[in-house]
């Protein structure tokens, strides 16, 4: 240490001199010692700028140099000393960027460069300057943030045209694999955890989850959240408006710092271990719809634009529910009966398929019967073809109520019904028929004031009767008809199946 010193004294400029040559130099000017064994350093010369920038005196980084490390950033001293040690292995200038604190307490970058030179006894000395380029590295900064913000927003516009172009170019009845792959792409874009569609009920009273996508690591709430009642959430009420009245975005931060008011919803939130959320209303035939939602499961940053993107992407999802709609519409139209509102052929044919199918390979029971209302001539001839009309409707209503929602009603012509009870064998199915034929002479039937007596009459046909036959959907039906026209022919108000004629 103190021939380095004394070197520097013996130097053919004197440091006094030197000193006031530095100063006028905006940078830091410094040597820098390291021994051969690494295990001493200091810098024999530093100029006393290092008092003014860091309120350390220039005799302190003389004598030991690991002053330096004491105002480095700790996050960027490993690259100081790795650095260093690489400069003086391949004698390559040392270059290095790292955050130096200053007298104020502020951390500001700073650039060194020196070039090393080897000395006799094997130690290396370095001449090089250090100094402030925080103005270059916040343009850095800004320049990045700019070509990121290019970048992303650039993405943006390209995922949107994709998912477009992929909606435009969806089959019929594949809307709905449209929308989650929507959701999924949206999703990983935004790097949020759980992305979702609920639908709003007419009067904005419940909601339903449509469609979910979430991360391998996620919660699916999906099943959780269906016709799910807000009646009893005022806080939420109060966002649902506020989409509804103003188009308004409802964004949560940190659930925890929900209002009290909202205490029911922060629960909810945190079973589902929600941290943030976006919610975006969707618009379609002049009302909200429903809404699109984004989760994030832990603290984050969200985009400065996010609710604006989310809004373009509510924008397509609006287009494309509108085409569900009209969709589902045209296939109810083409599966329904438009006076009764029940299937039809065109639906009850492929479901028989499938019911046969099952049967065929798990022994699954179902029965089928054919109602043909009684006398149905006499009732155009009494109350017109509008009573006549007005009673077949009343009569499929009064079949529906008498049915389970597995069950499938279908108007099979005319005055015909075909219901097919799903699970049911043959002892079931009888009582479950009686109990229909028995409501229908019960039910008073009034058009115009006119009271209609209504009867019915049934055939049935079970699975079990099926066992080791081949048997095709238009074999079915022509046997529960032949046993309609027995019990017809029986003196109506009455059912057959494969045990013979029974009434109430």
């Amino acid at each position: 240490m103190t021939n380095m010193s004394d070197g520097w004294e013996q130097g053919t400029l004197h440091p006094a001199f030197f000193e006031k040559l530095a100063s006028g130099v905006s940078s830091v000017l410094f040597t820098y010692w390291l021994s051969a064994d690494g295990q001493t350093h200091c810098y024999p010369y530093v100029s006393e700028k290092v008092q003014s920038l860091f309120g350390v005196a220039s005799a302190h980084f003389n004598k030991n140099a690991d002053v330096i490390f004491s105002i480095v950033h700790p996050e960027d001293a490993p690259g100081i000393g790795e650095s260093l040690l690489e400069s003086a292995r391949t004698l390559t200038p040392w270059c290095n960027q790292a955050r130096l604190k200053l007298q104020s307490g502020e951390f500001r970058w700073f650039e060194t460069h020196a070039i090393p030179e080897r000395q006799p006894d094997g130690s290396t000395l370095w001449y090089g300057q250090f100094q402030d380029i925080q103005k270059y590295k916040l343009l850095e900064q800004s320049l990045r943030k700019s070509e990121a913000e290019f970048s992303f927003q650039a993405g943006f516009q390209n995922l949107i045209a994709r998912l477009s172009a992929e909606f435009i170019n969806l089959g019929f009845g594949t809307i709905n694999e449209g929308i989650d792959d929507l959701l999924q792409s949206i999703g990983q874009f935004f790097g949020v955890d759980r992305a979702y569609i609920y639908t709003l009920s007419d009067d904005y009273s419940g909601m339903t989850n449509t469609h979910e996508w979430c991360t391998d690591k996620t919660l699916a709430v999906k099943d959780d959240r269906q016709d799910v009642r807000i009646d009893g959430c005022g806080w939420w009420r109060k966002q649902i408006s506020a989409m509804v009245d103003r188009n308004q975005v409802v964004f949560v931060e940190n659930i925890d710092h929900l209002p009290a008011e909202a205490a029911l919803e922060r629960g909810l939130l945190k079973k589902h271990r929600v941290h943030s959320m976006f919610c975006v209303p969707i618009r379609g035939r002049g009302r909200v719809d429903g809404f699109l939602g984004v989760d994030s499961v832990v603290e984050r940053d969200w985009h400065p634009d996010q609710a604006d993107l989310l809004l373009i992407v509510t924008g397509l999802l609006s287009g494309v529910l509108e085409r569900h709609r009209l969709e589902n519409e045209l296939l109810n139209q083409s599966i329904r009966d438009p006076l009764t509102g029940l299937h039809n052929r065109r639906y009850l044919m492929p479901r028989l398929e499938e019911l046969l199918s099952r049967n065929s390979r798990h022994g699954e029971l179902f029965s089928m019967v054919m109602v043909d209302i009684d006398h149905f001539k006499d009732i155009n001839d009494t109350v017109g073809h509008l009573g006549g009309d007005y009673t077949l409707q009343c009569f499929a209503k009064l079949l529906q109520k008498h049915t389970r929602t597995n069950d499938v009603v279908s108007r099979f012509g005319g005055e015909e019904f075909l219901v097919i009870f799903v699970g049911a064998g043959t002892e079931s199915v009888k009582q479950l028929v009686l109990r229909v034929l028995e409501a229908v002479r019960r039910e008073p039937f009034i058009y115009n004031g006119r009271p209609v007596s209504l009867t019915a009459s049934a055939g049935v046909i079970s699975s079990e009767e099926l066992k080791g036959k081949w048997v095709t959907p238009a074999l079915m039906i022509d046997q529960a008809d032949h046993r309609l026209y027995l019990a017809k022919k029986s003196g109506r108000d009455c059912m057959v199946d494969g045990l013979g004629l029974s009434r109430i």
